[in-house]
């Protein structure tokens, strides 16, 4: 083999493997997403609101007469 045809067959063969590396697959799993339930503890402390009004609005009433 001459020099010249010892590039061409490298360049062909180098091509080949690379052509052939190219063909790949993927795969992508998709799993379904579990929802669970939420548990939310809100505190609310309308006896002491409701008693703040009743004593400021007494206070209110005296401050119009």
């Amino acid at each position: 083999m001459t020099a010249c045809k010892k590039y061409v067959f490298f360049i062909l063969l180098s091509a080949g493997l690379m052509s052939s590396s190219a063909c790949t697959q993927h795969e992508v799993e998709i799993k379904p997403v579990e929802i669970k339930p939420i548990h939310i503890t809100i505190d609310i402390n309308i006896k002491v609101d409701r008693a703040l009004d009743d004593f400021f609005g007494d206070l209110d009433k005296k401050q119009t007469k």
